[in-house]
C-alpha cells in the first residue's frame, strides 16, 4: 500500500510538473481580454471557446480580407489589439518599422510542435517575433465538369469561354504576380514598365471575372456559378470537400507560396494573454481543430501526428489532396511575395485603376 501511494503521489508530481511546463497557469495571467485581429473565416471558433474555458480570457474577433488591410489600419494608429496574423512578406515590413513586440519563447513552449521547415523563416530568423499559424500555396483551381478543356497555364484564365467564370482574390499581389508570371517576369517585380504590362493584362481578363473574394471563393465553386479561378489553397480543400470534381493546380508558369504567422503588434494592452494564447494555438489537439475546419496546410508536426491517429479519415484525405499537401514538383514552382520597398505605390495604384476599369 505504501510503495502504491508512493507511486500515484510521484505520479501526480510529475503532472503537475509537465502541466506546469506546457502552458502558462490562468494563476500568473491578469488580462481578462484578448482583442484579436486576424483573417476573417481562419479561426474555429471552438478554438476560442476553449481558450476562454481554460484561461477565463474572453476574446474579442476582429477581422481583414488582406495583409494590405490590416497594415494600413495599424499604420494609421490603430491600437488595442493583442495578436494578429501577418503573411510572410507583412511580417518582414512590421518588423523593419518596429511594429511587433518581441516574443518570450519561454512562455511558448509549445513552439517545439512546429515543424523544423518552418521556423527560422527569411522574414523573421531566429523567431524573434512570430510563431507559425498555417501556410499555404496560391494557384489554379477549375471544376472538370465545367471547363471543356484541361487548363494548365495561367494564360488559359483568358479564353474568352471563361467569360463571367472566373472567381479571383482580393488580394493586389498574389493577382499582379499571376498576370506578371503570364508575362515571364518576376512574381516580385518593380520595374514601373513590366508593372504598367501587368495592368493591361489584367483589364483584359476582367470581362471573364465573376468576382473578387477573399474570404469565401470556394462558395462560387461550389454554386457552380465560378468555374475556375485563383485562390488560396484552403478555398480550394474545402470546395474539394465538397466537390470532388475539384482540381488544383500550380500552373506551368509558377503558383503562390505563403506563411501566415501569429504575432503581438507593440503596445499590445494584454501581453500575456496574448503569449498564452500563442501557446494556445500551438497545442497538437488545439491545432487540428483549425485543419479541420480551415484546411491551409498545417505546420504543426505534432497536430498532424495527432490527427494521424485521432482520425486517419481526414488525415488521409489531408495527405491525398494537393491543396493541404502539396508535392514537391508543386513547391519547386511555387513563389513567395516578398516586400518590394518603395515599389508598393506602384502596386497599389495598379490595383486602384484596375479594379476602378
Amino acid at each position: 500500500m505504501k510503495i502504491y501511494r508512493l507511486v500515484s503521489l510521484l505520479t501526480l508530481l510529475m503532472f503537475l510538473f509537465l502541466s506546469a511546463c506546457g502552458s502558462p497557469t490562468s494563476a500568473k495571467l491578469t488580462s481578462k481580454e484578448l482583442n484579436l485581429y486576424a483573417w476573417s473565416d481562419y479561426i474555429p471558433q471552438q478554438l476560442l471557446d476553449d481558450f476562454t474555458a481554460k484561461y477565463g480570457i474572453k476574446v474579442n474577433y476582429d477581422t481583414y480580407s488582406s495583409n494590405e488591410e490590416m497594415l494600413a489600419k495599424l499604420q494609421a494608429g490603430a491600437s488595442g489589439y493583442d495578436v494578429t496574423i501577418p503573411s510572410d512578406y507583412t511580417v518582414d515590413i512590421m518588423i523593419k518599422q518596429g511594429m511587433l513586440q518581441p516574443l518570450d519563447m519561454s512562455q511558448i513552449p509549445n513552439f517545439a510542435n512546429v515543424d523544423k521547415r518552418f521556423i527560422n523563416q527569411y522574414y523573421d530568423p531566429g523567431n524573434k517575433y512570430t510563431v507559425p499559424y498555417q501556410w499555404g500555396t496560391t494557384a489554379l483551381v477549375y471544376d472538370k465538369t465545367k471547363v471543356p478543356f484541361e487548363p494548365k497555364s495561367w494564360s488559359d484564365l483568358w479564353d474568352p469561354r471563361f467569360k463571367g467564370r472566373l472567381v479571383v482574390l482580393d488580394d493586389e499581389r498574389e493577382v499582379t504576380g499571376m498576370a506578371l508570371q503570364t508575362l515571364g517576369f518576376d512574381k516580385n517585380s518593380t520595374d514601373p514598365q513590366q508593372l504598367d504590362q501587368a495592368k493591361q493584362k489584367l483589364v483584359a481578363l476582367k470581362p471573364n471575372i465573376l468576382l473578387f473574394n477573399s474570404d469565401d471563393p470556394e462558395t462560387s465553386l461550389i454554386t457552380g456559378e465560378a468555374w475556375a479561378g485563383l485562390v488560396y489553397n484552403g478555398n480550394a480543400s474545402l470546395a474539394y470537400q465538397q466537390d470532388p470534381n475539384i482540381v488544383y493546380i500550380c500552373p506551368t508558369e509558377g503558383c503562390g507560396l505563403w506563411f501566415d504567422n501569429l504575432a503581438i503588434p507593440k503596445g499590445a494592452p494584454h501581453p500575456d494573454a496574448a503569449m498564452a494564447f500563442l501557446n494556445f494555438v500551438l497545442d497538437a489537439k488545439e491545432s487540428v481543430l483549425i485543419t479541420k475546419e480551415f484546411p491551409y496546410s498545417n505546420p504543426n508536426a505534432a497536430a498532424l501526428d495527432y490527427l494521424k491517429t485521432s482520425d486517419p479519415t481526414t488525415y488521409d484525405a489531408y495527405m491525398a489532396f494537393a491543396g493541404t499537401n502539396p508535392s514537391a514538383d508543386f513547391l519547386a514552382h511555387a513563389v513567395g511575395v516578398k516586400d518590394v520597398g518603395d515599389a508598393t505605390k506602384l502596386y497599389d495604384q495598379l490595383w486602384t485603376d484596375f479594379k476602378g476599369q
